[in-house]
């Protein structure tokens, strides 16, 4: 079993990151802005939000940081949108999910310029990626793809199932895997809470990407020998033993699987690290304008 490591991973994605980001400002380019918009106190949010703030000092980002009340009503976040949208030198900006049960979150996904669409949620950048044309990729899947070429994992005619159809990782996931293109050229599966049989599809599985938001669901009996294994759950778990009060665990069941696998990924120190690096390299390429003139 390998251990597929996003905290290793990602350092060094970072370095390579912060390399392009000097010598594109050496040749007199704008140094890349990413923004955040964080409604409300949700503690992962806060979470997420700090380390991708953090990242963008690393690798040599302004950054700008917009916080609003868990009260904010669906207009007033628009304006904020809008703001963000004309703001010259901002190239691009996420809204941080989930947000409050009073906003809807496709309309403001809609309302992001598409050009600044660094998260990948707009459907002109989902659709261009269905079709196979430059877009920004969602963070999540995008690291997850990072993972499989950089550990040089074999794709092609492979049977790649992903659970869960989120849009913002198991439908794209399924979509990319499926593209010809490597990593992907796989037979893809997706399976969600109304999938029948679901254990028996999961071990016929070349590789399972699990993304559904339960904690430690994916037991041993999912696998069969030499699956490689995706981990993309995150969920706060109740722990007295920790100083924090809760642990952080997957939707797989590591100590169980591992053994399994041929790779795996941790959780923490897994795809999340990866997620940010995928918001950078997006915000890098709209800096460039690389995608949309």
């Amino acid at each position: 079993m390998q251990l597929l490591d996003g905290k290793a991973l990602s350092n060094i994605i970072k370095a390579e990151i912060k390399e392009e980001v000097d010598a594109w400002m050496a040749q007199g380019g704008k140094k890349p802005h990413l923004a955040a918009i964080l409604v409300g106190n949700d503690g992962a949010s806060e979470t997420y939000v700090a380390s991708k703030i953090r990242s963008c000092e690393q690798v040599g980002f302004t950054s700008t940081f917009v916080r609003l009340a868990e009260s904010t009503s669906e207009a007033d976040l628009l304006k904020e949108v809008s703001k963000l949208n004309e703001n010259t030198d901002v190239d691009g900006f996420i809204v941080q999910l989930p947000l409050p049960k009073h906003i809807s979150e496709n309309t403001i996904m809609e309302a992001i310029d598409p050009a600044k669409d660094v998260d990948g949620f707009h459907p002109i950048n989902v659709g261009r990626m269905c079709k196979g044309l430059p877009a920004y990729l969602s963070a999540t899947p995008f690291g997850i793809l990072e993972m499989l070429e950089r550990a040089k994992i074999e794709t092609t005619g492979k049977h790649c199932v992903v659970i869960g159809r989120s849009q913002i990782v198991g439908l794209p996931m399924a979509i990319l895997m499926q593209r010809n293109t490597y990593p992907g050229n796989c037979t893809v599966t997706i399976c969600h809470s109304r999938t029948q049989n679901l254990k028996e599809i999961c071990q016929t599985a070349d590789i399972l990407v699990v993304a559904l938001g339960r904690p430690e669901f994916v037991t041993a009996d999912y696998v069969k020998e030499g699956t490689v294994v995706i981990d993309v759950g995150i969920t706060r778990v109740a722990d007295d033993s920790k100083k924090s009060g809760f642990a952080l665990k997957g939707d797989v069941m590591f100590d169980e699987v591992a053994p399994k696998s041929s790779h795996i990924t941790p959780v923490p120190g897994g795809v999340g690290l990866m997620t940010i690096c995928g918001l950078l390299t997006n915000t890098l390429k709209a800096a460039r304008k690389e995608i949309y003139q």
